[in-house]
């Protein structure tokens, strides 16, 4: 861990702010909408497109790192963030914001998110230190919101949204050195295959597709992906819609960003020592059930920070959960490329919750089916989950025999 302890500050650090940053963008879309004259479900597809390239993009960015290394795909993508929230501030429409604030965060999430930088802080560390490792840079992700949700909103309320956005380009420059220390993982040797591991990239990604555990895993991710985005994305004009005090948004989110440190901690460590399938299905579950209680009555200030405190905690304890099963089935050479695929179901439904949670807004002027879709979804989910891991831990899928 001493080691390794300098590429796990700086990988903490990009992805603190490239995740907290990110998480905060719906503090705009009030304000933005109204700039710029353009229609809640215009913005919520910029933020719905941010997702969907966040996720397509993730293999690629896995496979790019699998064969030059990791520094030049985490230097790319904070390039590509910054000259996405530049854009983003200067925008005069809706395809500005699609652009900036959707294809090039989009393309920098897929370089500096959590998929990549856990993927580097699997690396440096042994196997017996590696889920506690991805549960501490895991945590570190959610540092970020608690930073720039309070700065976004004060900028905003006094200068405009579009201040808000340059102080966070400000911000983002910061995850410039933190990669690049980061990228001191690419000296790091890859460990020898493992007995059935395969040193091909394509019969790898076969091997994933072909494999029950992985492909549960992949779909329950879904879900998750679709209530976490339309959170972050809609509970800002929710809150508004309900005469709620602005500044009540970046609490929450606050919130939300500081108990996620402690709830990434205790699954990475909790990931080290029981079920990783099980326990992940049990955030499913419970993170269901609290949604479905919060929206089924008319907020207040407290049931708000309440509820902010427990969906936290259950935020990102699912990646060093998913990275841990991902790392035990089919080992560390192509994790970010496997685990890229996964969280390519994951950003498919962020799609869903961003895009369609704004879609169903216009449409009946309330969130009640959005989040009704989304409670339920989410206890399928989390039920098949559950179920499928209690068949046993995951396992590596055998490898095939060569043809003859």
């Amino acid at each position: 861990m001493r080691a390794a302890l300098p590429i796990l500050i700086g990988v903490s650090i990009m992805l603190s702010l490239a995740m907290g940053l990110r998480q905060s963008l719906g503090l705009f879309m009030a304000p933005a909408t109204q700039d710029l004259g353009i229609a809640v479900a215009e913005f919520t597809l910029a933020i719905a497109i941010q997702n969907l390239g966040w996720g397509f993009l993730q293999p690629f960015s896995g496979a790019a790192a699998a064969r030059w290394g990791f520094r030049p795909v985490l230097a790319t993508g904070v390039v590509a963030y910054l000259a996405g929230l530049a854009v983003m501030a200067l925008a005069q429409g809706a395809f500005a914001l699609m652009i900036g604030a959707g294809l090039l965060i989009g393309l920098a999430l897929a370089c500096t998110g959590s998929g990549m930088a856990l993927a580097v802080a699997s690396r440096p560390v042994s196997a017996a230190a590696r889920s506690s490792a991805l549960g501490m840079v895991s945590a570190a992700g959610s540092v970020g919101a608690l930073l720039a949700a309070p700065i976004g909103q004060v900028l905003a309320e006094g200068w405009g949204w579009r201040a808000g956005v340059w102080g966070f380009l400000i911000l983002g420059l910061a995850m410039l050195p933190a990669a690049w220390v980061a990228g001191r993982v690419d000296r790091v040797p890859v460990p020898p295959l493992a007995q059935g591991e395969t040193p091909r990239m394509g019969v790898a990604l076969g091997r994933a597709m072909s494999h029950a555990p992985f492909l549960v895993m992949a779909g329950a991710y879904f879900v998750c992906g679709l209530q976490l985005v339309f959170l972050t994305t809609h509970l800002p004009s929710y809150l508004a819609l309900c005469g709620q005090d602005p500044m009540l948004s970046a609490k929450a989110l606050g919130l939300i960003g500081g108990f996620n440190v402690l709830g990434s901690l205790f699954f990475g460590w909790a990931g080290g020592r029981w079920n990783k399938g099980a326990l992940l299905g049990g955030i499913y579950l419970v993170r269901s059930l609290v949604l479905g209680l919060y929206f089924a009555w008319p907020p207040s200030e407290a049931s708000t920070l309440v509820f902010a405190a427990i969906m936290g905690f259950l935020w990102l304890g699912v990646a060093p959960l998913v990275s841990g099963m991902v790392a035990e089935m089919f080992g560390l050479r192509f994790q970010a490329l496997i685990q890229g695929i996964a969280f390519m179901s994951h950003q498919l439904g962020s799609f869903l919750g961003a895009f369609g949670g704004g879609l169903l807004f216009d449409l009946n002027g309330d969130y009640v089916l959005a989040w009704q879709l989304g409670v339920g979804m989410g206890l399928f989910a989390g039920a098949v989950q559950v179920a499928f891991a209690l068949r046993g831990p995951p396992v590596a899928p055998e490898p095939r025999p060569a043809p003859a």
